[in-house]
């Protein structure tokens, strides 16, 4: 007796048959639209919380350099920005980096409060750290220590302004 082989995707249809026989089009629905809810899930788990509200609106485009600010540059004894100032009537403009002035990050009106967290240039521009509107400044945790410098990394607002615009100590 000669056995015939089965005809090429007979055997793969007859096993989805006997695989799905059960499932109706309306159970293969239900099922696709647990995965899609499963996956929004999983999605929703991986956001993160908004961001505060900004201090300044963003002014310019894509800086051409940036240079995070530096805190705790004054030793472990310290707090990692050593001054509390305010920027000088008339506002200032922060910058993405010292002496990159193609961008302008943020404007700072005249009175609003920074932490002054790092020198460059012999004092020509100031790395600061700033809240935004209605927001205790001590949330940006530059009143205490830190071990080692490092540069900033929030919750609050950072740049470079030029020496000159804000009162020392005020």
């Amino acid at each position: 007796m000669r056995l015939s082989a089965p005809r090429a995707g007979a055997l793969r249809r007859r096993a989805a048959a006997a695989s799905f026989g059960g499932m109706t089009i309306l159970s293969a629905l239900r099922s696709g639209s647990a995965l899609l809810a499963l996956a929004a899930l999983a999605l929703a788990g991986c956001s993160q919380p908004a961001p505060p509200p900004d201090n300044a609106k963003l002014v310019g485009g894509e800086p051409i350099a940036t240079r995070a600010v530096m805190v705790g540059t004054e030793g472990p004894t310290l707090p990692a920005c050593s001054s509390i100032s305010r920027v000088k009537d008339g506002g200032t403009d922060v910058y993405w980096a010292p002496g990159e002035t193609r961008v302008v990050k943020a404007r700072l009106a005249g009175g609003t409060p920074v932490s002054l967290c790092e020198a460059a240039d012999n004092d020509a521009w100031f790395g600061i750290v700033f809240a935004a509107p209605g927001t205790d400044k001590d949330m940006c945790g530059v009143g205490r220590s830190v071990q080692n410098a490092r540069e900033y990394q929030g919750p609050c607002r950072w740049g470079w302004i030029r020496g000159g615009t804000v009162q020392l100590g005020a």
